[in-house]
């Protein structure tokens, strides 16, 4: 049986909404695109949300509303994707990389104070898995020091702190709606303005740096190029298919919840015995079922256990390769005190198969390979 590490997860109202924009038009800032944000804003309870083409443009036009350019830097976390410290590199500014915590993998709010410069412009903070940074910490923090904070919460759609929907917390959040995610539109993203001081500059990048929306409220005769900006916003096409996977998106969330659950139940007899490391989900935290991963004893555990998945055909793997030592994070970024659980993550972390096609017989099968391989790998010990 082929498991795969995810499939999209298609409700089948997608092509009736998507025939709608055809008849309807399908360039951008259109009735579905109006849509999609008004949700979201009554969902996440926040002043504005602006559809993007990606998460990785949601990132870029937070960077330019936080004012970060050249010579400053922005602190974040080198294990996340790329996007993350690119939209710092594009504003010619320094990705400075902090290690991350060893239970929940995201930024250690405990390291950032000692990274801050008089060149420090702005924080980053990854919820890695859907699982939320230490909010509390982290904008106390920044609020001791007048700094932005920006939210990756690329993964973190439908996910809590205490309550609160990530991605409403710091000066802008940042949604993925990427096929890979919980909700999908194919490429997709989102931009959360929380403080609605930014929201007209925010309207004019996304408008290729006009104030185009203005003209269509008739607030200006004419539109004109104001700003910087660029072509942020995603086609009616993709926003019809995103509406319909936003009405979905309770079920689905529920769905891979459920799925987290079973693996997370399965392997705790194993964590106990101390052969393997689960997840840690604080308990002021809700996740949204987006990744469930293992943590191996090492990185040759680790390189064979994938090995054996390989061939079973099942889409078991590994994840991020450190920011800090990948070839463009060498060039472009520093970092600020040891990088060692960062390291270790990276050599130890598997992600399991995990979307809402999954069966629960595909769960077990997986969690059956998951006690022979630890079982043959006790065996293997001196």
């Amino acid at each position: 049986m082929s498991i795969s590490l995810n499939e999209p997860f298609i409700l089948g109202s997608e092509r009736d909404l998507i025939a709608e924009a055809l008849a309807g038009g399908t360039s951008g800032n259109g009735v579905f695109t109006n849509r999609c944000q008004d949700h979201l804003q009554k969902s996440l309870g926040v002043p504005r949300v602006l559809l993007t083409t990606s998460c990785t443009s949601a990132l870029e036009m937070a960077t330019i509303l936080t004012g970060v350019g050249p010579g400053d830097e922005v602190i974040l976390p080198s294990f996340t994707f790329s996007s993350t410290a690119n939209a710092v590199v594009l504003r010619n500014a320094v990705p400075v990389f902090v290690d991350i915590r060893p239970d929940t993998l995201n930024i250690d709010e405990r390291l950032i104070e000692a990274a801050i410069t008089p060149k420090t412009k702005a924080i980053i903070v990854v919820h890695y898995a859907g699982v939320a940074c230490n909010m509390d910490s982290i904008l106390s923090l920044a609020d001791r020091y007048s700094l932005p904070v920006i939210e990756d919460a690329a993964q973190a759609f439908g996910s809590s702190y205490k309550g609160r929907p990530l991605g409403t917390f710091g000066t802008l959040g940042c949604l993925s709606f990427h096929e890979t995610k919980n909700v999908i539109s194919g490429e997709g993203g989102a931009l959360i303005v929380n403080d609605e001081s930014l929201i007209d500059r925010a309207e004019i990048i996304w408008e290729k740096g006009t104030d185009r929306l203005k003209f269509k409220r008739g607030v200006v005769s004419k539109y004109e190029w104001v700003d910087v900006g660029s072509s942020f916003l995603p086609n009616e096409i993709t926003a019809a298919f995103l509406y319909a996977q936003l009405e979905g998106a309770p079920a689905i969330t529920s769905r891979r919840r459920a799925i987290w659950d079973r693996y997370h139940a399965g392997l705790a007899a194993l964590e106990r015995q101390g052969l393997l490391m689960r997840p840690s989900v604080p308990i002021d935290c809700e996740g949204n079922g987006h990744i469930y991963f293992i943590l191996a004893p090492d990185r040759q555990t680790k390189e064979r256990w994938l090995k054996v998945f390989s061939v079973a055909d099942v889409g078991a793997v590994s994840h991020y390769v450190p920011l800090h030592s990948a070839p463009a994070g060498r060039r472009f970024g520093i970092t600020r005190g040891s990088m060692s659980i960062t390291d270790d993550t990276f050599d130890r972390l598997i992600r399991l198969p995990m979307h809402a096609r999954l069966s629960d017989e595909e769960v077990d099968i997986v969690l059956r390979m998951i006690e022979e391989l630890v079982g043959q790998s006790a065996i293997a010990l001196p």
